[in-house]
């Protein structure tokens, strides 16, 4: 028996608008710089268009019909959850595919959000040694 999330995004893959077509057969079998992509994937209580897990970087395509508070709620706990946003309006993809796909490849490049709850790295003092009288 499979989940309500695996039925959901088969649903979503299967009904994927023309615009998100005309991306994904740009991002599919690693064909930027060998990132690999998925479409419709889960990621908490949200489905992302597409996902660069390895580069924690998440794409929507934003279409007219997109409600600002939903995605608002949708880009803040993605970027809790260490997940870099891009946004792309359907517009931009209809004008120039080839430009979008350049600044998703530009987007890859960038450093990403470090990961909720890591902790940074810090210097550490070298150890004290009990034979010089420092306390240990």
């Amino acid at each position: 028996m499979r989940s309500p999330t695996t039925d959901r995004a088969r649903t979503l893959r299967n009904n994927m608008s023309e615009t998100e077509r005309r991306i994904w057969s740009r991002l599919r079998n690693q064909n930027i710089n060998g990132y690999k992509f998925r479409r419709q994937f889960p990621v908490g209580p949200y489905f992302v268009d597409f996902i660069c897990i390895s580069a924690r970087l998440a794409i929507e395509v934003d279409g007219p019909l997109h409600e600002v508070n939903s995605d608002q709620r949708k880009t803040e706990w993605l970027n809790r959850a260490g997940y870099r946003l891009l946004r792309i309006p359907v517009n931009s993809v209809d004008e120039s595919l080839d430009d979008v796909i350049h600044g998703i490849y530009l987007e890859l490049t960038q450093p990403s959000l470090p990961l909720p709850n890591t902790p940074t790295p810090q210097r550490f003092a070298p150890p004290t040694s009990p034979l010089r009288g420092e306390a240990s």
